[in-house]
């Protein structure tokens, strides 16, 4: 049976190395994480899994990360936190992600494995 504590992780990223190691990484610590490779994909295992978070990507095949975003915030899947993992950094990219209900924005050259998890982590701390 699945620990009712245990949170679960929808990771929508294209890059299959990086998509595989979010998913060790996480799994390592204690979530359970569910993986998406497109955006089409994302927006429906958001749909179908409801997570506690998403980790998403901007550039993504089929649907980019900001039409998931716009997608989740205008169906019932608006309450589920979004944080935007991308390798855009131009301040235009960060604000229309947050405009969109992004709750964090990470730029991933910024961040190591490690720096994902602690953000993740204090994120269900406060909540």
């Amino acid at each position: 049976m699945d620990n009712p504590e245990k949170k679960k992780i929808l990771i929508v990223e294209d890059d299959r190395a990086l998509q595989a190691a979010l998913e060790e990484t996480l799994e390592q610590e204690g979530f359970e994480t569910v993986g998406a490779f497109d955006g089409e994909e994302g927006t429906q295992k958001a749909k179908d899994e409801k997570p506690d978070l998403i980790l998403l990507d901007i550039i993504l095949p089929k649907k980019n990360g900001y039409e998931v975003l716009a997608d989740l915030k205008n169906g019932e899947e608006q309450d589920i936190p979004v944080m935007i993992m991308t390798n855009l950094e131009e301040i235009d990219n960060i604000q229309k992600a947050l405009d969109l209900g992004a709750k964090t924005f990470m730029i991933k050259s910024d961040f190591s494995l490690k720096d994902i998890v602690e953000k993740i982590k204090e994120y269900f701390s406060k909540k």
